[in-house]
């Protein structure tokens, strides 16, 4: 089969490889709709970060080259002995985190913050950006048919989001702002609008996003153009309950940090690929509380039940849909180079 596997920074490859064999506890997927994520992009910009290269992940026993993708759909042409959860011809998707089931953290039930974590696309075990995957049957959640393919492969980045709303302190009535408006961003506003936030403010400096972050709900802020601590305070008064980061950037940690009020949250649902330097008296003075997340926990169904009730809409959020043929150059390079990008989906097994 046909999958694109990560070598080394900007060298991704269109290879023919083995298609996945069907084992015990196994649940072979025909991939339809697999997201290009924000994670996969710094993989190819300035990695290795989640990939393992020399060494051989300790779950996977994988290392570089890996085949990429871990925002999918699919359906299901065969399982392997003793899978009960899904048969052949179910329409599926997979939460695609790794855990030794061993350490502290999954011993208390926190398997995504396994001292061993990885994710499939990145620490190996396959991907989306290939014809065929088979995952473990525990990752498996089915979708129902008002979930369509392309809806189903934004099932886990809109689970980073509901599981961000979810673990901050924001209550129904309160007051947010989101930092960045790319796939994440907007996706937080909706888990904010589900979640019942009465005010939701968004922090962008790419035009498309920005509107598009208007079209979901949020009041667009562009921070070349006002200062947005100031602005966020004036229409608060007084500040946001909750700030998310979802940027990476570190001078917009800051501003999320002073854009908060008294005793107000950051949540910061970024990667950071270098140090931010803050000002603990920012945080002390003021009795705020900075949090983070990585990945999610037992929202797959949650986010599921959500969509089929009409959030996390791709028909808002898709800007484009490519062939795996012409994923580096219209995928990730139009990424890197178009800012009026949104999600980007690829079709492993559709010309």
């Amino acid at each position: 089969m046909q999958a694109l596997r990560w070598h080394g920074v900007k060298d991704l490859r269109i290879e023919t490889i083995e298609e996945p064999q069907v084992t015990a506890g196994k649940v072979k997927i025909k991939i339809e709709w697999c997201g290009i994520c924000g994670s996969d992009l710094h993989e190819y910009a300035a990695g290795p970060i989640f990939i393992s290269q020399g060494t051989n992940h300790p779950l996977t026993h994988e290392q570089a080259p890996v085949v990429m993708g871990h925002e999918f759909s699919g359906q299901v042409v065969e399982v392997g002995e003793g899978v009960t959860k899904v048969q052949a011809g179910d329409r599926v998707v997979v939460e695609p985190i790794f855990a030794c089931g061993k350490c502290t953290a999954c011993k208390q039930g926190k398997y995504n913050l396994c001292e061993h974590m990885g994710f499939l696309g990145l620490a190996g075990g396959g991907g989306g950006f290939s014809e065929y995957v088979a995952a473990d049957e525990h990752m498996v959640h089915k979708i129902p048919d008002s979930v369509s393919y392309e809806q189903g492969a934004l099932v886990e980045p809109s689970a980073v989001a509901l599981y961000a709303v979810r673990q901050s302190q924001l209550k129904v009535g309160d007051r947010a702002v989101v930092f960045g408006a790319g796939p994440i961003g907007l996706l937080v506003i909706e888990a904010l609008k589900a979640s019942g936030a009465a005010e939701i403010y968004a922090v962008e400096l790419s035009e498309e996003r920005r509107s598009t972050a208007e079209s979901l709900g949020a009041i667009g802020l562009n921070p070349a153009e006002v200062d947005v601590v100031a602005e966020i305070h004036r229409l608060t008064n007084g500040g946001a309950d909750v700030a998310y980061e979802v940027t990476g950037v570190p001078v917009v940690l800051t501003q999320a940090i002073q854009s908060t009020k008294l005793s107000g949250q950051i949540m910061i649902v970024s990667i950071f690929e270098k140090e931010a330097p803050i000002h603990p008296n920012q945080i002390v003075m003021q009795e705020r509380n900075i949090t983070g997340i990585i990945g999610y926990r037992d929202v797959f169904p949650a986010v599921i039940s959500l969509m089929s009730q009409g959030y996390f809409s791709s028909e808002k959020l898709v800007t484009k849909r490519i062939a795996l043929n012409d994923i580096v150059e219209q995928g990730f390079e139009a990424l890197l180079k178009e800012k009026n990008q949104v999600k980007i989906m690829v079709s492993p097994n559709h010309s």
